[in-house]
């Protein structure tokens, strides 16, 4: 089997660097893949969710791999999210995200008018045998729309090793990650939901979280702390932190406010979202500005 080792801990899933006019900020892209890795995370997840992935067109999407596998240039793993409403665009863009160099692939299952189990395994083993690195298979029904079984789960992970690796953001998410290591103790689950159940997660057996948070090495503390045994340590570090884990994930806003405090911070030039999306008011800047205030961030 494969040595997959390098797919755990924290995959920090970071957003695509737009310039005020919307178009692609490469510059900001190879800066925030510096500030990334300088966080100390052990790898990168690029063109999910929160990197915008539905809202870039295919040239953009190889663009924004290149910039990133070209400016990591082998320090960490990058992880690119390949999606697709059908299943041979899906296995082309993860072919593709191979070929340039990426290490894993993300796949969301499919939104279908009559979800199946037997139509999810047909989708992700087409992918599985397409590539030869791993697959993340994304468990997020509030974006899919779609629920996996931990049946499903713990079987795919079984009939194609590439899939024995999870993203689970299925709330609440403890109490899953339980129920999939018991099914398949071989599965590699990672969660996610900005952090918000990450010490929980942990205890629960996850090998790390693959989330959007725009202070990655807050994560990174945690984890290193808590695989340290250290584990009173690491719960120290959650609570602490949890006002801004719990502000930073607000629905219909977090990506916005990702953006906007990787500008805060100097990674990205500008916080522009392509549109559609819930531009921040006045009022959630200065919510911001309090709890970074408070929590001593201004300046990190």
């Amino acid at each position: 089997m494969n040595d997959f080792s390098y797919l755990k801990g924290i995959y920090n899933i970071t957003p695509t660097p737009f310039h005020p006019d919307g178009s692609l900020d490469e510059a900001s892209l190879a800066r925030l893949t510096d500030f990334t890795i300088k966080a100390g995370v052990n790898g990168m997840t690029i063109l999910g969710v929160l990197g915008e992935a539905g809202k870039v067109s295919d040239a953009e999407r190889e663009r924004i791999i290149g910039a990133v596998l070209e400016t990591a240039n082998g320090r960490l793993p990058i992880c690119v999210g390949t999606s697709h409403a059908g299943t041979d665009q899906c296995v082309a863009y993860s072919r593709q995200a191979e070929k340039m160099g990426a290490k894993a692939v993300m796949v969301a299952p499919p939104r279908l008018s009559r979800s199946s189990d037997a139509a999810l395994r047909r989708h992700y083993l087409a992918v599985a045998e397409a590539v030869t690195i791993p697959v993340v298979v994304q468990d997020h029904p509030a974006s899919s729309g779609v629920t996996m079984s931990v049946d499903f789960i713990a079987a795919i992970a079984d009939e194609a090793p590439h899939c024995r690796f999870l993203k689970l953001e299925d709330e609440p998410s403890p109490p899953k990650v339980s129920q999939v290591l018991k099914a398949n103790p071989n599965v590699v689950v990672f969660g996610g939901l900005g952090g918000m159940m990450f010490l929980e997660e942990l205890r629960h057996g996850a090998g790390g979280t693959m989330t959007g948070f725009a202070f990655p090495e807050i994560l990174v503390d945690i984890y290193q702390k808590y695989s340290s045994g250290d584990i009173d340590g690491a719960a120290e570090v959650f609570y602490h932190y949890c006002p801004l884990i719990r502000f930073e994930n607000q629905a219909l806003i977090n990506l916005a406010l990702r953006k906007h405090i990787y500008y805060l911070r100097g990674a990205i030039a500008s916080p522009r979202t392509r549109a559609p999306f819930m531009p921040l008011d006045e009022g959630t800047l200065t919510d911001l500005e309090d709890v970074l205030t408070r929590l001593n961030l201004m300046n990190g």
